[in-house]
């Protein structure tokens, strides 16, 4: 939005009646779908201040740019983290499968899926977001190259009930991913236990600006998600002595 807006105001810059247009924007009354881009936009398409071809490399880039914006317009967490986050990861790792007692006869709803008939798996999700506003998450929500300062909180984390982490990091261009084994999460110095009095065994944390990088070793493609499932999950046994 910060480039578009921009690009924009170079291109209004250029209108013979600037200044008069500016005013009308101040006090500019919208209703959807007339609002103030579709203003801006039709009045310089009308004086040929923004030629056709230019209107849509403006606009793919602007798509490119946003590819993920709507998932910042998922209000509610859990629907966010649950709902969408699980929806998601399945659409890359088809041989997921959801847990059941017929499956794992100890499942009592402790983690999201099963792979390999064997391997626990556990999905957390986050969305970068700018920590210093107030605006609403599509408002707010961050590209990957953005300076600004983010703070994603993975939290309700219980290491001794899965095998595998899976975290799904989102922002408006870009998702992450991130595939540690229990224990590599468990002794992270970034992991802090005791999240909510009396919650034994859970823990949160936090990825910033200031740690990202040291999560690189972690970090998979989407394509190969599986095979770093089924890694994270060597290394887990190897280092529980299994």
């Amino acid at each position: 939005m910060e480039k578009l807006k921009q690009y924009l105001d170079i291109l209004i810059a250029a209108l013979p009646n600037e200044n008069e247009f500016r005013a009308r924007l101040e006090g500019l009354y919208s209703v959807y779908p007339f609002n103030e881009f579709e203003y801006i936009i039709s009045t310089l398409l009308g004086r040929n201040v923004l030629s056709l071809d230019a209107y849509y490399e403006m606009r793919d880039s602007y798509f490119e740019r946003n590819a993920f914006l709507y998932i910042f317009e998922i209000g509610a967490p859990r629907t966010f983290g649950e709902a969408w986050a699980q929806a998601h990861l399945k659409e890359l790792v088809p041989d997921l499968s959801k847990p059941s007692k017929k499956l794992d006869p100890n499942y009592s709803g402790e983690y999201d899926f099963y792979l390999d008939g064997k391997i626990r798996i556990e999905v957390k999700a986050s969305r970068a977001v700018d920590t210093e506003s107030d605006e609403p998450l599509f408002v707010k929500a961050l590209a990957s190259d953005s300076k600004k300062k983010f703070w994603m909180n993975f939290q309700q984390v219980k290491c001794t009930c899965c095998d595998v982490f899976v975290w799904i990091a989102v922002w408006r261009d870009k998702i992450r991913y991130w595939i540690l084994s229990s224990h590599e999460l468990e002794t992270h110095p970034d992991y802090s236990t005791g999240q909510h009095r009396g919650n034994v065994g859970e823990g949160q944390l936090h990825v910033r600006q200031d740690n990202i990088n040291d999560f690189a070793p972690f970090e998979a493609r989407s394509d190969v998600l599986a095979q770093a499932i089924r890694a994270a999950y060597d290394r887990e046994r190897h280092a529980r002595g299994k």
